[in-house]
């Protein structure tokens, strides 16, 4: 049983101190508190993949009762500890991303176009918005062609989890 508790409690200080690592790069002032919208980009470096509502409620949850732009990191530690112990927010399977590429891909060339590529992101369920836009079509688009070749894409996206 003390072996068990033992572990338990390394996996858990082994998780605040990835916790800690990932939110100080963004305490910019050393006061640990980091501005609301680095949460994001603090969960995704650590693995998670909240679409932005649940992101948004992450955020009211973990927010003081006066919301003040910033998030203590007290009140965050807790609640992304609890995420990831219980594997929450966990990102799409390679496989199932390639079958929705391949879904939009309804002529199997192996890529869309950037215009495509827009047109899907912007306006399909749960639309980007110009900042994630950006970001996914530097990362994305290949200058030369002007589209995406979606399995090398998948391949740069997907978390290496061992």
């Amino acid at each position: 049983m003390a072996d068990d508790r033992d572990r338990e409690e390394a996996v858990v200080a082994e998780l605040h101190k990835k916790i800690k690592d990932a939110f100080e790069v963004f305490d910019h002032e050393s006061n640990n508190t980091v501005d609301v919208r680095e949460i994001g980009t603090i969960m995704r470096s650590l693995g998670c993949c909240p679409s932005e509502g649940e992101l948004h409620d992450l955020i009211a949850e973990v927010e003081d009762e006066e919301p003040t732009g910033y998030i203590r990191f007290e009140k965050f530690l807790p609640v992304m500890t609890e995420i990831l112990l219980q594997r929450r927010y966990r990102p799409v399977p390679e496989d199932i991303l390639l079958r929705a590429f391949e879904v939009l891909d309804s002529t199997k060339r192996g890529f869309l176009t950037k215009e495509e590529l827009v047109k899907y992101m912007t306006e399909e369920g749960e639309p980007f918005s110009q900042e994630e836009m950006e970001e996914m079509l530097s990362a994305a688009i290949d200058p030369d062609s002007n589209s995406i070749h979606y399995r090398d894409y998948i391949t740069m996206m997907v978390i290496d989890e061992h």
